[in-house]
Parts: C-alpha cells; sequence; structure tokens
C-alpha cells in the first residue's frame, strides 16, 4: 500500500462514495475532482481521499473540503471540478450545505441541506 507525502498539503478532500453518493454519480464526482487537481497541477496541494457514507444521504453526492471545513451538494461533476478551482469556499454558495462559523459546524442559511437526524437520537422502529 502506498503512503502519500502529504508535506505542503494545503487542503483534504473527503470525497463520499457510499451507496447512496454512488448511485447519484458519485464515481463521476470523483474522477472529475481529481481531473481538475490533476489539470490545474494541484497534486502537491490538495489530497483526495474516497469515504464510505458521511451521514448525509439526502444531500447526495457530497463532498467534505478540510480544512475549510465545508461539506457540499455535488449533483454533477462540474460542480466537483468548481470545488477544486474555488477552494477556499468563496463561491457556490448554494452547494455547500454546511461550514464553520465561530468554531462550530453549522448549517449555511444561503442553502437548503435537509434536515438530519440529531446525532445520539434513537430512531425506534
Amino acid at each position: 500500500m502506498t503512503t502519500w507525502n502529504l508535506e505542503g498539503t494545503k487542503s483534504h478532500l473527503l470525497i463520499c462514495n457510499g451507496s447512496s453518493c454512488m448511485r447519484k454519480g458519485g464515481e463521476e464526482v470523483t474522477l472529475a475532482v481529481r481531473d481538475e487537481i490533476t489539470k490545474l497541477d494541484l497534486d502537491k496541494q490538495i489530497h483526495t481521499t474516497r469515504t464510505r457514507c458521511n451521514g448525509r444521504c439526502q444531500d447526495a453526492c457530497i463532498v467534505i473540503a478540510y480544512p475549510e471545513g465545508n461539506w457540499y451538494r455535488v449533483d454533477s461533476p462540474e460542480i466537483g471540478r468548481q470545488i477544486v478551482r474555488d477552494i477556499d469556499g468563496q463561491r457556490l454558495e448554494s452547494n455547500k450545505i454546511y461550514h464553520w462559523v465561530n468554531g462550530e459546524m453549522m448549517p449555511n442559511p444561503t442553502a437548503t441541506p435537509t434536515k438530519g437526524v440529531r446525532k445520539g437520537s434513537i430512531i425506534k422502529k
């Protein structure tokens, strides 16, 4: 298994490849993000990781940018490419569903994320 040298990395994109995201184009988004990174010669600055489910299935596909702390709803490979081009998160407000505000993860008021189940709540069947 390869161990990447992450020295110089400025951003880490976590690309959900859980089943809901994969049904909604997760593979195409992953390939587009990675292609755009290579095309812009940002391989040393942006690292990507395919993840399993990130718990936002109804907002699928999900891309999370850290250390920026932005969670994006990505409904096309082109949006994935735009995230790479705008890694600091100044644009794409309508796709940014969560972001850090004063050290706390908050919903983006300009987006319409699907309301989720609170962590720690018990779901009874």
